[in-house]
């Protein structure tokens, strides 16, 4: 039997279809990326929920394919229906999960993947039906060729759009909604094309227009879906949320008596409550800042690597003899909300604004490889080692680094999750810091939000706790400071292994060290 080739080029037909390739190729990677994406800022560990999730829909996809196979009459009515669902499925991922995440969290991982794997499925229906549609009319070695190109460059597309526009301009939520109706616009161009084909087709021009309609509506309600979740989720109300490229912002506020006031979130995880951040943040800054200030001389240059709300930076302008402060925070939204939103600039005293501080948004690790200037005292306020991005900050590569930016007598600090929750992660980062050659001394205090909190302070020289203080702190004093060097049983030094860029060892014993917690909770 000899295939019909059409010499005098693509009919419209044809180029419809492959115009739909691209669509449906480019839809299916935003529901799996969307997944990923939320699995990894609501369970943690990047790399283990995108691999998990990535390898789920693949073989899903795997199991579409196979079931196409039992499609063999009215292959576009089969295709428009299928187009149809993932829309519906697909397009509603996003909210979906928000949503079982702030109401049903037991029932998340379940919905997780038991969506992906619809999802996965419908997604590997949708391509076999394509290409044995346009088998009418294309050779067999073009179809193939033009398919697969159609389907890359769709996946090309929206992986460099995903992170760098949709996300951050649209949010997942708007993000899932606007490629279901993108989903649901192949449908209408199938009916369209197909309608002399189509036996009913009243019924699917009805299930097109109920499709549009639905998702038209999620995209109107984005807004409300969003915050009625993640009011919900973080129990009080949330007055700034804001998706980047790096991070999902939460900040919520509670006002009253005993209320724990504003609440910083990132990636659904605090990172301080207005009502104790000052135990916080005055124990992660002030005991290197007055030790190097007994030396005889105050510390003038200091780095700040993380912290970007700028809190720590307050402590930091208390030593009036600081003459710069350099911030490294690789978002930039954070900086941006914290040195603009008054209700934030507020609760940092407007350290941000002060002249004496410079703003860098980059990443901190590559930054101490290319900076040359040396810094008397550095801050090092990173979020918990929830994944391989973020543990790469706590390596002895970036110890290594941090050295080489220590001024001869200065002292780094570095904010080192609880010793007592999560206590092997606590002194593993100490033997991590003294594989590089560096005194570690660790010291930890209590913060209500967060419970007993550790830091650990790198230095060539040995520590030697100060004997004054700046006026005016809230929490600590010279009689209480010993104390913070003194460590209890449940929370003396263990054997560790150094935390390597080969093997982060801290990433995974921090989670299953908090995840004990999460699971008795």
């Amino acid at each position: 039997m000899t295939v019909r080739v059409d010499k005098a080029g693509p009919r419209p037909v044809e180029v419809a279809l492959l115009a739909s390739v691209f669509i449906v190729s480019a839809c299916g990677l935003v529901y799996e990326l969307a997944a990923g994406a939320l699995a990894s800022y609501l369970l943690g560990d990047s790399v283990l929920q995108f691999s998990t999730v990535i390898g789920t829909y693949l073989f899903a996809m795997g199991v579409g394919s196979y079931l196409s196979r039992f499609f063999e009459r009215q292959l576009p009515a089969h295709f428009l229906r299928i187009e149809l669902l993932v829309a519906l499925v697909g397009g509603t991922l996003p909210a979906l999960l928000f949503i079982a995440n702030a109401w049903l969290p037991g029932s998340f991982r379940l919905l997780l993947y038991g969506l992906v794997l619809l999802v996965g499925m419908l997604v590997g229906l949708e391509i076999p039906l394509v290409m044995r549609i346009l088998k009418r009319n294309v050779a067999l070695k073009d179809l193939v060729s033009q398919v697969l190109t159609f389907d890359y460059l769709g996946a090309l597309a929206v992986s460099l759009a995903f992170p760098l526009l949709l996300v951050p301009q649209l949010g997942l939520i708007r993000t899932g909604l606007l490629f279901g109706l993108m989903n649901a616009a192949v449908a209408v161009w199938a009916l369209w094309l197909y309608r002399h084909e189509l036996r009913q087709f009243q019924a699917h021009a009805l299930a097109c227009g109920a499709t549009l309609l639905a998702l038209a509506a999620g995209m109107l309600a984005a807004d409300f879906i969003t915050t009625w979740a993640e009011d919900k989720l973080y129990q009080d109300r949330v007055v700034i949320a804001e998706t980047t490229p790096y991070q999902r912002i939460v900040v919520t506020h509670s006002a009253g008596e005993g209320k724990a006031g504003y609440r910083l979130f990132l990636n659904g995880n605090l990172q301080f409550a207005q009502r104790d951040e000052y135990r916080y943040h005055e124990a992660l800054v002030h005991p290197v800042m007055a030790a190097f200030s007994a030396s005889g001389a105050a510390p003038k240059k200091v780095a700040v690597l993380g912290g970007g709300d700028g809190v720590a930076v307050r402590e930091i302008l208390k030593y009036p003899g600081v003459e710069s402060v350099t911030l490294v925070e690789l978002d930039p939204a954070m900086t941006r909300l914290f040195s603009q939103q008054p209700e934030l600039v507020k609760l940092n005293a407007g350290a941000l604004l002060s002249p004496k501080v410079h703003v860098i948004n980059t990443d901190a690790f590559n930054w101490l490889q290319t900076t040359t200037d040396t810094f008397d005292v550095v801050i090092v306020d990173f979020p918990d080692p929830t994944n391989f991005s973020i543990g790469k900050l706590y390596t002895n590569s970036f110890y290594g680094l941090l050295d080489q930016r220590l001024s001869a007598s200065g002292y780094a600090v570095i904010q080192t999750t609880s010793p007592l929750v999560a206590r092997k992660s606590f002194w593993t980062v100490a033997t991590t810091i003294e594989s590089v050659g560096l005194t570690a001394t660790p010291y930890h205090a209590h913060v209500p939000s967060f419970g007993e909190w550790g830091y650990i302070i790198a230095s060539r020289r040995p520590y030697r706790v100060p004997t004054a203080l700046p006026d005016g702190l809230r929490f600590l004093s010279l009689h209480s400071l010993p104390a913070l060097f003194d460590f209890p049983l449940d929370m003396a030094r263990v054997p560790t292994e150094v935390n390597r860029l080969s093997n982060q060892v801290l990433v995974t014993t921090y989670e299953a060290e908090w995840g004990k917690v999460a699971v008795s909770r």
